[in-house]
């Protein structure tokens, strides 16, 4: 069929091509799904899983999906994106810019946790079909991650609660589905596995944290790597806005990391003066 269209608005019209959303006068559409049919039927999680594969989950999928974003909220303000939204507050910025300030911190080593969780899994994944024995792509695959990323193994172990408490009851939602056949199961057992080949041979369990249990749900559920990290980004700009809006609550004004009381500890060169050089 010819397009009527002339170049010049072929051109501007496919410039931000897109699958996602169809929005004309009238007219707003994701993925086809006309919003008025969507709106008090679909829940948010629901959504987010629409918006970033294209199609809609099962009922459970997506309720593994909101009980993971649910999960990773909050952990308080000494976690550094709340901590620096709490501060991004006092600045007199408003509520955006401290929300952009605390996923603006959500990198490698705080938020990509999950997004290198999941590669893991997927690595150990990809190295039993190959023909490795689990413990066997186990042992490899964490040797290649720790070569690649050092020796913190993302999703295991914290630095704070010594048995996360988060961790179990998402893997029982796991265990609940595979069961019922709606996942495989694959991953959480593979996240088992990794779990036991750290803590061997050690006087304490290294049990998997809040990142690694996400992962297993987002492995179980298709996500990429990626979008594990996406995910946590949405997941935890809840905690942000929540802490941002209560700190702006409270009317204090540039409130640094430290009470003004304590001084950061100066280990640079003693007082010298200009007159003393030559």
């Amino acid at each position: 069929m010819n397009d009527p269209r002339s170049d010049a608005q072929r051109l501007s019209e496919d410039w931000w091509c897109t699958r996602i959303i169809d929005m004309r006068p009238g007219v707003i559409r994701y993925f086809g799904y006309p919003v008025e049919e969507l709106i008090g039927r679909v829940t948010f999680a629901q959504m987010i899983w629409l918006m970033t594969r294209g199609e809609l989950p099962t009922k459970r999928q997506g309720e593994l999906l909101e009980a993971a974003l649910l999960s990773a909220v909050d952990h308080g303000p000494q976690a550094p994106s709340i901590a620096i939204a709490r501060m991004a507050a006092t600045c007199g910025v408003g509520l955006n810019s401290a929300l952009a300030s605390a996923v603006n911190v959500l990198g490698d080593v705080h938020g990509g946790a999950g997004e290198h969780a999941v590669e893991l899994y997927l690595d150990i994944a990809t190295r039993i079909d190959a023909g490795a024995t689990e413990s066997d792509a186990v042992r490899a695959a964490l040797d290649a991650f720790v070569a690649a990323h050092g020796k913190v193994i993302r999703g295991f172990g914290h630095r704070f609660h010594p048995v996360d408490p988060r961790s179990e009851p998402l893997l029982r939602l796991v265990e609940t589905a595979a069961a019922q056949g709606e996942i495989g199961g694959r991953f959480a057992r593979i996240a088992r596995a990794i779990e036991a080949s750290l803590s061997a041979g050690k006087s304490k369990r290294i049990p998997m944290n809040i990142d690694g249990a996400t992962a297993v749900i987002y492995a179980e559920l298709g996500f990429p790597p990626a979008l594990a990290r996406g995910l946590f980004c949405l997941s935890r700009s809840v905690g942000a806005l929540a802490h941002a809006w209560e700190q702006t609550q409270q009317g204090e004004r540039i409130k640094g990391p430290l009470p003004r009381q304590y001084i950061p500890t100066y280990v640079g060169p003693a007082k010298r003066s200009l007159n003393t050089r030559t």
